[in-house]
């Protein structure tokens, strides 16, 4: 297989729109770490505990995703089932964010956020498993065949 610029093309956007996203949210939190002057921990505010748990929520979460996603674009999966993949990332990490800033305890973006995540992970776990598994198999059989 030939790589080109195109053969990642998809995930290369949404890489860049949630690395856009992950800046925003590492201002905000410089932003907080100003307001209460605060250079490290929390110093028990709340707004800055947040801010930094909604950065380090979206870190936790979309860099194994990508990789996923892009593994599922190099093994050729169709454009589309990416861009619903990368959509819903997106729509789930902002409603994430969104939420978590307003509410630190139960909210609708937070929990809608963190749904569509989760089930964007599972989807791209499992498709990883079941083509990771028949490219095995593909290759086993023309080693043996």
């Amino acid at each position: 297989m030939v790589l080109t610029p195109s053969s990642v093309a998809v995930v290369t956007f949404y890489a860049g729109i949630l690395g856009l996203i992950c800046l925003v949210l590492a201002v905000l939190v410089v932003r907080q770490r100003g307001k209460t002057k605060t250079g490290l921990g929390t110093g028990g505010h709340l707004a800055l505990e947040q801010s930094i748990r909604v950065h380090a929520n979206f870190v936790e979460y979309v860099p194994l995703i990508l990789i996923l996603m892009l593994l599922l674009e190099l093994s050729g999966l169709a454009p589309v089932w990416l861009h619903v993949m990368g959509i819903a990332l997106v729509v789930g990490r902002v409603l994430h964010a969104w939420g978590l800033s307003g509410n630190p305890n139960e909210s609708l973006g937070r929990a809608a956020g963190i749904t569509l995540t989760w089930l964007t992970l599972l989807v791209a776990l499992v498709l990883c498993i079941i083509r990771g598994a028949m490219m095995l198999a593909a290759t086993a059989q023309a080693t043996i065949g």
